[in-house]
C-alpha cells in the first residue's frame, strides 16, 4: 500500500496490547540520511481549551507498527517503547 502523509493524518492509531485509541497522527519523524521514516508523532490533547498548554506528545517508532489500514494504524507496544517528547513552557518566563 502506498500511503502519503495526508493519508497517515486520518488514521487513528490504536494500541493491539490495551485497545487504547491514542489518537490521530499529527506529524512523523524522519532520518534524512536514508530517506526513512523513523517514528510517528501524536500531539497531547490540549487542557483547559489550550490555554494550559498541551499533554506530552507521544512518540510511536516505526518497528512498533503492526498493521496500517484503510481507518486505522494498529501499533503493539510495551508503555516503555512509546515514549513522551514536552512541549512545555514555563508561564513564569512569559510574565518576565
Amino acid at each position: 500500500m502506498v500511503c502519503n502523509f495526508s493519508d497517515l493524518r486520518n488514521k487513528e492509531v490504536v494500541s493491539v496490547r490495551t485497545g487504547l485509541k491514542l489518537g490521530y497522527v499529527d506529524d512523523i519523524e524522519l532520518d534524512t540520511s536514508n530517506a526513512g521514516i523513523l517514528s510517528l508523532i501524536i500531539y497531547g490533547r490540549p487542557r483547559a481549551l489550550g490555554m494550559l498548554g498541551r499533554d506530552d506528545d507521544l512518540v510511536i517508532k516505526c518497528s512498533d507498527i503492526e498493521l496500517v489500514g484503510e481507518d486505522t494504524i494498529l501499533v503493539n507496544t510495551h508503555d516503555s517503547s512509546i515514549y513522551t517528547k514536552s512541549r512545555s513552557f514555563s508561564v513564569e518566563n512569559l510574565l518576565k
